[in-house]
């Protein structure tokens, strides 16, 4: 046998394994979302000057996701690799900089322990193989662009645009989860179901509901679970949405026309259909009667 097939062997194992490597994930993570906006902004003003043919301002990029070490964002104190251990060296710290006692954002731990648990319980549903890999994958692109549209209310189409590809390469060369036909209709109609709410909405009130981030997230999430997936998506992110949306207003003393982000309501609703959507409907039947 391999040197590895052990691991391989037990889906109890292998999910405990990849929690522990989820949890290194989400702290890589962490730093995405806390960077991606600002790089994001960067190359926007750079490319508005680009256009307009104004000069380019003395400006420093932003610290890159990979070679710039994490630091203090109060007092720039550089995080030594002990400070850096994801979840316990928040707990050790007891939330503080090392350095200047300041307070760390709960985002940190949060983000870790919410990427292993979703990451193992991808391996525990879906066991070894490949489609636990692009399980895998999109699972940190629906967190990653959940975090930043949570922290920003933006979407980038680097995360939505890579994970709608994902879904339909997969569909065409495997069929993993469902086959090509299905992937390409629920990517379209997963589009268009939100940008048609979308005009409806703007053309009644004026107003826009929301942002083309969120179509092509939908857009992405129809690509992995087909049309039939759709409404249950739409459904459960509009009900997890009104419930944390309204709670989110109450904790913070914030009125109703603060703008809360759907894109990462429609990831958990998404995910949620992406793994267990068939165990969902098969209960729903069953408790109606229709089988």
């Amino acid at each position: 046998m391999l040197e590895f097939d052990w691991l391989f062997a037990d889906t109890a194992v292998l999910a405990a394994a990849v929690f522990v490597f989820g949890l290194l994930i989400g702290s890589f993570l962490n730093v995405v979302i806390l960077r991606t906006p600002p790089r994001l902004e960067f190359a926007w003003r750079r490319e508005a000057r680009e256009i307009l043919e104004l000069p380019e301002a003395e400006e420093l990029p932003p610290p890159g996701l990979v070679a710039d070490r994490s630091r203090c964002p109060k007092c720039s104190h550089q995080l030594a690799w002990y400070e850096n251990i994801p979840v316990f060296s928040y707990a050790v710290l007891r939330g503080k900089c090392r350095s200047c006692r300041a307070p760390i954002s709960i985002q940190y731990p949060l983000v870790e322990l919410l990427t292993a648990s979703a990451s193992a319980a991808v391996v525990w549903h879906f066991g070894a193989g490949w489609e636990s890999a692009v399980a895998l994958l999109l699972t940190w692109f629906l967190i990653g662009a959940s975090g930043i549209d949570f922290r920003t209310t933006l979407l980038p189409d680097q995360f939505t645009l890579p994970a709608l590809w994902l879904g339909l390469l997969v569909a065409a060369s495997a069929s993993l989860f469902v086959p090509p036909t299905q992937a390409i209709w629920g990517a379209a109609l997963g589009y268009l179901s939100l940008w048609s709410v979308y005009w409806l909405f703007k053309l009644v009130t004026g107003k826009e509901g929301m942002g083309y981030g969120d179509f092509k997230l939908l857009a992405a999430l129809g690509a992995f679970v087909g049309p039939q997936g759709l409404i249950p998506i739409v459904l459960m992110s509009s009900l997890v949405g009104a419930v944390i949306g309204s709670a989110i207003l109450i904790a913070k003393g914030r009125d109703r026309q603060t703008p809360i982000p759907f894109g990462p309501f429609l990831a958990i609703a998404g995910w949620i259909q992406f793994l267990y959507g068939d165990w969902i409907i098969a209960t729903y039947k069953h408790s109606m009667g229709l089988y």
